[in-house]
């Protein structure tokens, strides 16, 4: 096993030449002063192109040779959703501090492992969920700490999106690893337990058919039994180009409204109302989202402080989101396991 070094910046390896490593985590992770090394794709071809467009001075087809060089400290992986699991657990035993996509795995048993290798190894384990990070999200969870709504009864998210055509692929293709629950719900699990902490309970879920669904659910809707007796409310999609997201939460002595929220992007508005009259709340910071992670995934390597969204609160979103797969398969709600 390679040593990390303590201080200065932190060296990556990108394992999945990705569009969302190009688009968000590169770019975060040079503006934190982080240098990468390395980046590794199972396709020679598209792992030197890829290289290239994003100025990686070395490629590679081979995980183990990308996770165990000396100068790499940390691995964000990107790669298809079935290779997660093995790849984690080999950045793990090489040492290495992980920022993984979500989903973690396809099973909880697997994700369960990942979550084991690393703290077997002495490395910080990290999902990429950004939700927590965004300026309108960090408001919310404040308000509601504050006490100002009261207790929370309910939530409700939109979570409908357009899909760009360059992300539709294995998203739209794939019956297994695809589909707006694994890639789009999931984050709505790690958004709620972020605000109001705890985890769902049950779930319920219902997806929009017809000859035009693609193999993977593109619309679905649920109803998540939550811990502390809220419900939340989600609808997640691929097909809305036209309505803003959006997050409301209802307390016993007022309520959050917030539009644009669900994004990726330092954007939307929060208003807090109290007998029906809004007042806005004041969002100071809008630092990338990104951005906002790796700086805090950099912290938990270097002081020891917990990442956003740790390896098991992904465990948590996943466990969430295998459910309400399994309702869709029976038509009943379905118990999430405590974790």
């Amino acid at each position: 096993m390679s040593e990390t070094h303590t201080s200065g910046p932190t060296r990556w390896a990108l394992i999945g030449a990705s569009d969302i490593a190009a688009t968000r985590i590169i770019p975060a992770i040079r503006a934190h002063g982080g240098r990468i090394h390395v980046v590794q794709s199972g396709s020679e071809h598209w792992a030197t192109e890829y290289a290239e467009r994003q100025e990686i001075d070395v490629w590679t087809t081979s995980v183990d040779d990308a996770v165990g060089r000396d100068d790499v400290d940390a691995v964000y992986v990107s790669s298809h959703n079935e290779k997660h699991r093995d790849q984690v657990i080999a950045a793990a035993e090489a040492g290495k501090h992980v920022l993984a996509e979500k989903p973690l795995a396809l099973s909880l048993d697997d994700a369960h492992a990942m979550v084991e290798a690393c703290e077997n190894a002495g490395v910080v384990l990290a999902t990429n969920h950004h939700l927590p990070a965004s300026p309108t999200h960090m408001a919310m969870k404040e308000i509601v700490a504050s006490g100002e709504i009261g207790a929370v009864r309910a939530m409700h998210v939109n979570h409908a999106v357009g899909l760009p055509d360059r992300l539709r692929g294995w998203r739209v293709d794939d019956p297994v690893a695809g589909g707006v629950i694994l890639d789009v719900f999931i984050h709505d699990m790690a958004a709620v337990r972020a605000i109001i902490g705890g985890q769902a309970k049950a779930v319920m879920a219902s997806a929009r058919s017809g000859d035009d669904v693609p193999a993977a659910p593109n619309s679905v809707m649920t109803v998540v039994e939550w811990t502390d007796d809220v419900i939340v409310q989600t609808h997640d999609a691929y097909d809305n180009y036209d309505l803003p997201t959006g997050l409301e939460i209802l307390g016993d002595r007022g309520a959050i409204r917030s539009s644009l929220s669900m994004t990726g992007d330092p954007v939307g508005e929060v208003t807090v109302y109290h007998d029906g009259f809004g007042t806005p709340a004041e969002i100071s910071v809008r630092d990338d989202l990104y951005l906002t992670t790796v700086r805090a995934f950099d912290a938990a390597i270097h002081t020891g402080v917990e990442p956003l969204v740790t390896g098991l609160d992904g465990v948590r979103s996943l466990a969430a989101a295998l459910a309400a797969q399994h309702s869709l398969d029976t038509g009943c709600v379905q118990s999430v396991p405590f974790i």
